[in-house]
């Protein structure tokens, strides 16, 4: 049976105090899975700044590839030094050191080196002053091209990143060792799926893609 959803199902609670103000409804009724990965710069103050980061797209064409960030947060961080900087490395993590790559969310004060802090090992990039983590397998060398509210007023932006340089480990772009997807790929964000008629949670959850 299909469904028309333009206001939230009464049957959506709350999981904490302002969820539905800093997410829309919207993205836990529909759970559209998008890549993860973190994003990586320098502090004003030299240390290492690490983004836990999804909700983001890739396209290319032959001015190379893009990255559009939906949703940055402007009081955070990452936009800060980026907005400095102009450059940063996206660093795409296997599910075996997601535990590591999601502590970088709490070890974010201004004065940590938030890479080395989570147990991961920054290094240096090739193209530009910006740190990558090596446990991962894809690191994307990155420069702003242009930032835009997400919407008038935002406290977010949608910023677009052209890549430099790509590293990438041979035995990921060998699908017949561990490959670009399956358990030991790229992995996803699923957002917290709830069920409209029920309101019941599944609560975050990592994903994979299969190849059919």
């Amino acid at each position: 049976m299909r469904k028309e959803f333009s206001k939230r199902p009464k049957a959506f609670k709350e999981n904490w105090p302002g969820e539905f103000t800093l997410f829309s409804w919207e993205d836990f009724l529909t759970a559209i899975p998008t890549p993860i990965f973190v994003a990586t710069s320098y502090k004003a103050n030299g240390k290492e700044n690490a983004c836990l980061q999804s909700w983001s797209t890739f396209v290319g064409d032959d001015k190379g590839l893009i990255c559009v960030m939906a949703a940055v947060n402007r009081n955070g961080h990452f936009y800060k030094t980026l907005k400095e900087s102009g450059v940063c490395v996206l660093n795409f993590p296997s599910a075996n050191i997601y535990d590591k790559c999601s502590a970088t969310v709490t070890n974010n004060n201004y004065e940590d080196n938030e890479i080395t802090k989570s147990g991961l090992t920054a290094e240096a990039s090739v193209t530009i002053n910006a740190p990558r983590i090596k446990e991962c397998f894809l690191n994307l060398e990155c420069e702003l091209l242009w930032d835009r509210p997400l919407y008038e007023n935002s406290g977010h932006s949608t910023l677009a990143l052209r890549t430099k340089h790509i590293t990438m480990d041979s035995n990921y772009y060998d699908e017949s060792i561990n490959g670009r997807y399956g358990k030991t790929g790229i992995i996803y964000n699923i957002h917290s799926p709830r069920n409209a008629d029920t309101g019941e949670c599944m609560g975050d959850k990592l994903g994979v893609l299969e190849i059919l």
